[in-house]
This record gives structure tokens, C-alpha cells and sequence, in this order.
């Protein structure tokens, strides 16, 4: 029988009324994960509640007694912490922004962040790794900077997995429920106080989503749940587990956030005008803005779609192509094929828009390829990775040379408050004042760094260190309970690390990229490093694999088996069950970061800058973001960005790089002390490290540059083009198929240039054109010269463009063209002529197709 049918439901809350309601108040509003003083506000109801509940707040006041609650309201010195809390929130909610001074006017920006992960606060387990810290710490930072965004996920009933380790070091998972009802979470309701429900077309049936809200200081993130009674069983699974399940399950979930998100912020009466896509996951949202502004305005697809590309922003993270998602088109048409057929798509239109080539009917329907031709700005996540991802993608833009592909970059930064310590927030602000708080970006404030006492800085990051050895002990002796330890073994936890000792971090997702075991390919090596008696050193390693990502999981067995090894035994530590909260103490506590990817596959990373917040130094492969931050005084890389074809040979020569670095850098700088114990040189590379990363590896700097090169002008653009009914739009699509249909009367007729063999610096080389324009105007046509140094092979490299001037007409569609290149750098140069189309109100138009070299 099944007892849930006819049952009446309610929800229990605690009763909290007159000051103490703020209580709840503040618990809600996740501010209160980057505000130390509400952390401590919180701990102090009940420290072990507090580890028990993953911090968190809101279970822990359905918890304790009334009773308890009650006696709060007599005790003075708590209440008086609650009111310090309560107007620091207050003043926080209420203060004029940085948005507010620098951007407003105009018509309203409105944002939505898109991402299929999110990770604010480990109480909140909607997060397996980077891509979610990111996005979680961008909207922290939209929320101090006052950003009008809001972000839209899944809401996961079992997020993503716990992680435990078997006695063996094997990694087992574990899902526990997540009781939404004890979560920082509000439903969202109509005005009959009834759920609000998205309804999307699945096959054969319907399925309903209710929308969760989380509030993320001014900015509201709103999570979608099938896990409704009216949805069929397996429907109610699509929001289970993040990265759970098959192909199918995945587009079911791309579906709900891209289509569904969309829907949910028109319930919620919010229209946005700019969508960023963390990723491809969400890049299904551009064809349901698309379709409502064709029911809107009565327009086609390719009309609308020229308004909603214009307000699109798309950030990749991915450099390989494995990593991103591609649909078989039986499965597009089996959830999709209704939809695109009502946007007067045929199959072939619709499948043309995610594959590079469109008439390739093998190639497969690509997210990635999806966003980026639905998106009007695209950008990687580091300087290298927008290098990498233009060469990925370059295919999508044939007759474009590298470098004016539009794929821009903007480096990754993490949310400074979120990840520092207490102990260095407070150091600095002793010596650099309140402001950092406020502009982390100033790199005039961050030079203050040098007025820190070495003493005074050293001790602080003593302080952090030895509270990360009590952590990795506290859950290294929690890890041997699980898996029946002997008491004596179990005791003996309390040995491990030096609290003093030079101490290493490696944590991150186990991919077999990253080489998790790098460090381990010579162990008589490694035995003198880590086993010295006066100059010591310990690891300790942390990070989940993929649960069916076998090849990362035996890379964590292997640590694990070397930390057994009486060789290393108590030098090597595995923290099992990676979170957020074992980050924090990692990045805080640690000496040195060691970071090992495959140059370029690491897109970004941000885990080291957040260890260069708290006085830690990085020693990494130079991938990712390290290439912008290595400057020689402050960390060290390993090799110069070398590239070999065999990876073995690779991972040799990088694995002895680390071990030099260790011997004759790293270790010798720790342990050079003077009288008073302190090691002047290393916190010569502390300071240079603090000074250099701090003003630009924030996402206050990353949210404040997406503001400034993406979210404003994208706004701009959607403005112009829907305006007047998007009258803009509309003539743009017609322009554009104007444009296709005559593109073929272009050519180029001839090109005169006087250039002799050699060419004096400075001179001035004329060059006339003669183009064919046929039935296209002169005034839609962009004409350059695009020139630069030619590389051994003969081809142009970093050329720029150089404006060609339209003289005349010359008779039978011929037109004649002048420019000037100047000759600014000695070598061997060439120029080529392009010749693109030029809309009138918008100025040169890049189309496939639509391009002429000559």
C-alpha cells in the first residue's frame, strides 16, 4: 500500500520571535559565509551542532530546544553580538555599490548567471569542484560589487557524492538526501501562496519543476526541483545528482536548466536582458529567450535571434574537446524535435546549430558549438586558455585569422573574503586599512604589504599552519574509526605532521591530468626530501574522482598506499571527503600548492590563488592562470612551458623539475633562519606573492571586468537591436540574407602596391584595390589591409588592419579602394586585402561565408 497518498503535510519551523527572528534572518541570507564575526555569531549556539550540521546554521536552529533558544534572549553578551551581526548585514544590504557609482543610468541591465553547479557554502552541497567555487564566488562578488544579477541552477536532492576511503584507500560513495527544508532555501509561491511551477515538454509527457531560492547577499540564485509526486518516477530523478546518470539523463538536465531556468525567471516576473552561460550546459536558454520574443513580437527565428545572440555571454572552461557535451541527433529529436519544429526549424536548421561544419549530417550536436554561435561575447578563462580555446574552435570562423577569432579571455579570480583567513584578514587590515575589504583591485594599497613585520607576518601564517595540522589529524582519526582501526593505530593520529614543518598541498579533482602521483616517480628521492630530521617536510593530498572515473581513483589508492609506506608514514596525509570547508583549511594552512596539469589542459584553476591570499606560495606547471602570476620572486614554476609529444617523457622530466625545485629552492629558503627563528627569504617571496597576485586574482576584478568588456556592451547591443518593437533586429536578419544571396558577385580584381625589395623604416607603402561589389553598395562593405611580420612559414603573425578608403566607382561594379601601410618594424612583412560586409547602423558583420582574401 502506498502510505503517502492522502497524506497531509507541514513543515515545522522554530519559533523565533523579537530579536532573535533576525537570528533566522541572517541564516537565510548567505552573507553570513564571508562574514567572520556572523560565523562566530553562529558557532557560539552550540560548536559541536556547528560540525556536526557542515556549519550550518538553519538545521542547527531546528535543532536546539525552544528552550535553548530562549535562554539566548537573557544572555547579553550573545545578544549583543547578534545586534553587531544584524547592523553589519543591514549596513551591507543598504550601502551604495560599486555598480551604483560607476555604471548606472540608462535603462535597466538585468543578468542572469547560468550554471549547473554552484558552490557557496558547504552546507549547501550543489558543487563537485571548480566550475561551481566559481560560480559561487561570482555571485558573491555581483553582490558586493551590486550587480543586478541573479543566478539560476538544479537544485540536486543529492548533490554530489561523500566521499570515504576503505582500508585499502579506495574511493567509495556515498549520497545522503539533502532535507531542502533545513537548507538556506526558500520555495517560491504565487500570490495564493501555492509553489510556482515551470512545466516542460519531456516525450510523451509533462514534466513540473518547482523553484527554490538562495540568497546570496543582494543577489538571489534560483534552483529548479522535479522531485515532485506529480512527475513520473523517473523525471523526479533528473534533479538527483549532479553529473549523475547517462547522455540521456544529461540532456534531460540541460534541458531544465537552460529551457526551464528561462521559464522560471518569466514566472518570476524577471525579464533578463543579458544571460551568461557558465559553460554549454545552459546554452539551451537561447532558443527559449529566442521563442518567446517570436510569440512576442510575431517574428521569425532568425529576426529574434539577432536580439537574444546580441544579449549572450558565454564563458568556456573547457580546453578538449572530451570534455564538452554532444548530443546524437536521435536523442535531440526525441526531446527536442516538438520544440525546434515549433520555431519553424527544420531538423537539418536546427542540428546546423551545434556542428562547426553544418552540412557534416556525422558530426554531432556540440554545447559548446551550441553558445558560441548563439552568443555575442565568448571568452576563456585565463590568457592561455583564450589561446587554446580560439585554436579549438577556429574551424567555427574558417576565413578569420587566429587572433581575430572572437573568443576574448577573462582570467578566473576567487572571492577574496570567502577563502581568507581570520588571522590574515585581520594582519592586513592592521597594515593596509579597511579598503582592501572594499577595492581588492587597487595594487597601490597591496605595496602597503612591505610595512608588515616579518615577525608579525610569519607568526600569523604559523598560527594557520598549525591549525591545519589539528584539522588533518581531527580527520585522519575520524577516517580510521570508519574503517576499524586499533586504538593504538587511531592514537597514533595524534603524531602525524609537524606543526612546524614545511608543509606541501595538493587538492583537486583526481582527472588523470592534473597527475595526482607526479611526485612519486622517484621515491628514494622523495624518502631524502620528505625524511629529513632538520629540515622536514610533509604533503598532504586531498580531492574526489569521478565515480566512474576508475584511472582517478587509482591515483588516490596509490597516495594512499605511499602515505602506509613506513617510509612516509606520518609525512604523508590523504584528507578524505574534499569540500569546501577542507579547502579553506588547505589554502589557509599550506606553505606550498603544488599544482602538476598537462600544460594547457588546465583552463584556469584558482585553488593556488586562493593560497596566495593567505601568504601560501605556488609552485605549478606553468598552465592556467600561473602564467600571468609567475614572476620569479614569487613561487616557482615548474619547467618553461614545455610541450613534448611523449608523455612519459614529459612526466619524467616534470617530476625531476619538482624534486631540483624541492632540494636546491624550496626547502633551502624555508629553513634559512636567522637568530630569531624567522625565514627572511621566504617571506621576501610571501610579500612579492601578496603584492603581485592580490590586486589581480580576485573576482571582484574578474566580476568587474565581465561588467565592463561583456555584460555592458552586450547590453548595449540587445538594447539597440530591440528597440521600436526590435525593428533592428528584424532588418537585420533581412539584411543578412540579403547579404548571403549576393556575396557571391564579390571579388577581389586587382591589387597595386609599390613595394620595392626592401623598404625603408618608416616609409609609407601606397596600396590600391580594386574590388568587384557587384549589387552591393560601397557603404556595406568593409575593405582592409590586414599586415604584419611574416613568421618562417610565410604567414602573417599578430597582423593588424588597416583601413581601406573607397575612391570611386570605376564601371561594371568596380570600385576602387586606397590605403597606406607603414612600414614600423624592421623584417620580412606581407599584407593580404579582406573584404567583409559592413551593415550600416552596425558596422562590419562577420558571417561563414561572407568574407573575401585577396
Amino acid at each position: 500500500m502506498d502510505f503517502t497518498k492522502g497524506m497531509h503535510r507541514f513543515t515545522v519551523v522554530p519559533s523565533l520571535t523579537g530579536e532573535l527572528a533576525r537570528l533566522q534572518t541572517i541564516a537565510y541570507n548567505l552573507w553570513w559565509t564571508w562574514e567572520p564575526e556572523a560565523v562566530e555569531l553562529f558557532k557560539r549556539l552550540d560548536i559541536d551542532l556547528w560540525q556536526q550540521t557542515r556549519h550550518n546554521p538553519v538545521e542547527m536552529l531546528g535543532i536546539l530546544q525552544q528552550t535553548t533558544l530562549d535562554k539566548l534572549t537573557t544572555d547579553e553578551g550573545f545578544m549583543s553580538q547578534l545586534k553587531q551581526v544584524d547592523e553589519k548585514f543591514r549596513e551591507y544590504l543598504s550601502a551604495r555599490t560599486w555598480f551604483e557609482r560607476t555604471c548606472n543610468g540608462g535603462r535597466p541591465m538585468s543578468v542572469a548567471y547560468f550554471s549547473m553547479e554552484f558552490g557557496i557554502h558547504e552546507s549547501l552541497p550543489t558543487y563537485s569542484g571548480g566550475l561551481g567555487i566559481l560560480a559561487g564566488d561570482h555571485l558573491k562578488s555581483a553582490s558586493d560589487l551590486g550587480i543586478p544579477l541573479v543566478g539560476v541552477g538544479l537544485l540536486y536532492r543529492q548533490g554530489y557524492f561523500r566521499q570515504y576511503l576503505n582500508i585499502e584507500g579506495w574511493q567509495q560513495e556515498l549520497y545522503p538526501e539533502n532535507d531542502f527544508y533545513n537548507l538556506p532555501l526558500t520555495l517560491e509561491r504565487d500570490a495564493s501562496g501555492a509553489p510556482l511551477a515551470v512545466e516542460l515538454n519531456m516525450p510523451s509527457r509533462k514534466v513540473t519543476a518547482h523553484i527554490w531560492r538562495v540568497q546570496v547577499g543582494r543577489v538571489p540564485l534560483y534552483l529548479l526541483d522535479t522531485n515532485l509526486e506529480e512527475n513520473a518516477p523517473e523525471d523526479r530523478e533528473i534533479t538527483a545528482q549532479l553529473y549523475g546518470g547517462d547522455l540521456e539523463m544529461r540532456i534531460r538536465q540541460e534541458i531544465l536548466l537552460g529551457i526551464g531556468g528561462i521559464r522560471a525567471l518569466h514566472l518570476l516576473g524577471i525579464t533578463p536582458n543579458v544571460c551568461h552561460m557558465n559553460e554549454g550546459h545552459a546554452a539551451f536558454l537561447a532558443l527559449e529567450r529566442t521563442r518567446l520574443l517570436m510569440e512576442e513580437h510575431g517574428i521569425r527565428f532568425a529576426e529574434a535571434m539577432e536580439a537574444v545572440r546580441a544579449g549572450n555571454v558565454f564563458t568556456t572552461h573547457t580546453p578538449v574537446d572530451a570534455g564538452i557535451d554532444h548530443f546524437p541527433p536521435d536523442l535531440l529529436e526525441k526531446y527536442l524535435g516538438r520544440y525546434y519544429r515549433f520555431l519553424g526549424l527544420s531538423r537539418d536548421e536546427f542540428l546546423a546549430l551545434g556542428r562547426i561544419n553544418p552540412k557534416n549530417s556525422h558530426e554531432a550536436f556540440c554545447m559548446a558549438v551550441l553558445a558560441l554561435k548563439l552568443a555575442d561575447h565568448a571568452n576563456g578563462v585565463s590568457q592561455l586558455h583564450g589561446e587554446v580555446s580560439r585554436l579549438m574552435w577556429k574551424n567555427l570562423w574558417p576565413e578569420l585569422p587566429d587572433e581575430h577569432i572572437p573568443i576574448t579571455s577573462v582570467t578566473n579570480g576567487v572571492h577574496t573574503k570567502t577563502w581568507l583567513s581570520n588571522e590574515m584578514a585581520g594582519l592586513l587590515t592592521r597594515y593596509l586599512g579597511n579598503r582592501w575589504r572594499e577595492d581588492a583591485t587597487d595594487p597601490l594599497l597591496w605595496k602597503r604589504v612591505a610595512h608588515i613585520p616579518e615577525s608579525e607576518l610569519w607568526r600569523t601564517h604559523e598560527r594557520c599552519r598549525e591549525r591545519l595540522v589539528l584539522f588533518a589529524r581531527r580527520r585522519l582519526k575520524d577516517h580510521l574509526k570508519q574503517v576499524g582501526a586499533t586504538a593504538k593505530e587511531i592514537a597514533q593520529a595524534d603524531e602525524v605532521l609537524d606543526p612546524e614543518a614545511l608543509t606541501i598541498g595538493f587538492a583537486r579533482r583526481f582527472a588523470t591530468y592534473k597527475r595526482g602521483t607526479l611526485l612519486f616517480r622517484d621515491l628514494a628521492r622523495l624518502e631524502k626530501i620528505l625524511g629529513s630530521t632538520d629540515r622536514p617536510v610533509q604533503i598532504i593530498f586531498a580531492g574526489k574522482a569521478h565515480p566512474h572515473d576508475t584511472e582517478g581513483k587509482e591515483l588516490i589508492r596509490e597516495i594512499f598506499q605511499h602515505s602506509l609506506d613506513s617510509r612516509f608514514r606520518g609525512r604523508i596525509v590523504f584528507i578524505e571527503d574534499y569540500d569546501m570547508a577542507v579547502a579553506r583549511h588547505l589554502v589557509q594552512g599550506v606553505d606550498v600548492w603544488l599544482n602538476t596539469p598537462r600544460r594547457p589542459l588546465e583552463a584556469s584553476g584558482t585553488s593556488g590563488m586562493k593560497v596566495a591570499f593567505n601568504g601560501g606560495l605556488n609552485m605549478s606547471i606553468l598552465d592556467g592562470w600561473w602564467p600571468e602570476g609567475y614572476q620569479g620572486n614569487n613561487g616557482w614554476a615548474i619547467g618553461k612551458g614545455e610541450v613534448y609529444d611523449d608523455l612519459d617523457y614529459q612526466n619524467e622530466v616534470e617530476g625531476r623539475a619538482i624534486y631540483d625545485l624541492l632540494e636546491k629552492e624550496v626547502v633551502p629558503l624555508f629553513y634559512d633562519r636567522g637568530p630569531d627563528g624567522i625565514p627572511r627569504g621566504w617571506l621576501a617571496f610571501m610579500k612579492a606573492s601578496l603584492q603581485t597576485l592580490c590586486p589581480l586574482f580576485s573576482t571582484e576584478r574578474m566580476v568587474q571586468e565581465y561588467t565592463r568588456t561583456m555584460y555592458r556592451p552586450s547590453f548595449a547591443h540587445w538594447e539597440m537591436l530591440s528597440a521600436d518593437g526590435l525593428a533592428l533586429a528584424v532588418d537585420l536578419a533581412g539584411w543578412k540574407g540579403d547579404i548571403r544571396r549576393t556575396w557571391h558577385q564579390v571579388r577581389i580584381a586587382g591589387i597595386e602596391a609599390k613595394t620595392p625589395t626592401e623598404v625603408p623604416l618608416g616609409a609609407v607603402i601606397p596600396v590600391t584595390v580594386n574590388i568587384i561589389l557587384g549589387d552591393i553598395p560601397p557603404d556595406q562593405l568593409s575593405a582592409d589591409l590586414y599586415c604584419g611580420v611574416l613568421d618562417s612559414r610565410g604567414n602573417i603573425v599578430g597582423g593588424e588592419l588597416v583601413p581601406l578608403a573607397w575612391e570611386e566607382a570605376t564601371g561594371d561594379g568596380a570600385h576602387r579602394f586606397y590605403g597606406e601601410i607603414e612600414s614600423r618594424f624592421c623584417g620580412r612583412h606581407g599584407f593580404m586585402v579582406r573584404v567583409m560586409p559592413r551593415h550600416p547602423k552596425l558596422g562590419p558583420v562577420y558571417e561563414q561565408g561572407s568574407i573575401a582574401w585577396g
